[in-house]
């Protein structure tokens, strides 16, 4: 897959080490569920992932992400066979795409 066919800028998609991995999403993600920001303007990211990895665990969590953002799975379906609610992968889904988005941001600077 080239860079301009890549749905998300994250590295397994597009080829380019300049963007952040899927396991670099994966570890902020979880690292923020379980030590939420306070007083921080997207700290209600991390308060809904703390909620869905104390519900579904950490590698469903995982399995969504990588879903979403390597494997183009829409956020809803990226759930199935998960025993997981399709709301929640919404959630992981649009948590993935922001943190994705502040990781490469940040390799912008």
């Amino acid at each position: 897959m080239t860079e301009t066919d890549a749905l998300y800028e994250v590295r397994e998609q597009t080829g380019n080490p300049a963007y952040a991995s899927v396991d670099d999403v994966i570890t902020l993600v979880l690292e923020r569920a379980r030590d939420p920001r306070e007083n921080h303007h997207n700290a209600h990211f991390d308060e809904a992932m703390a909620a869905v990895v104390d519900r579904y665990g950490a590698e469903a969590v995982r399995t969504v992400i990588h879903r979403v953002l390597v494997e183009h799975y829409p956020f809803r379906t990226a759930t199935v066979n998960l025993d997981m609610r399709n709301f929640d992968g919404v959630r992981i889904g649009t948590t993935a795409v922001w943190t994705l988005r502040e990781l490469n941001a940040q390799g912008d600077d």
